[in-house]
């Protein structure tokens, strides 16, 4: 039998949040937590896939973004 070893973190969140959030007792928000945090995990693990052989750097990157911006700049009035 396999048993996975946990770590804690803490979480802050706004007042408001945690008044909504006590509203509903019956959700173990610490397990609402932890799949979304798995999710955005496994959406960082594609794009790492898919981004693994690119020769695509930051400085391009901030260069199409420039270029993309003068143009829509040129398109609005």
């Amino acid at each position: 039998m396999f048993l996975a070893t946990m770590t804690n973190m803490t979480l802050a969140i706004p007042e408001d949040l945690h008044r909504e959030m006590r509203k509903h007792p019956e959700i173990k928000w610490a397990e609402v937590v932890r799949r979304a945090i798995a999710r955005e995990v496994d959406h960082l693990k594609v794009y790492d896939r898919l981004l693994a052989g690119s020769k695509f750097t930051e400085k391009d990157a901030v260069e199409l973004g420039r270029v993309i911006n003068k143009a829509a700049a040129r398109r609005l009035p």
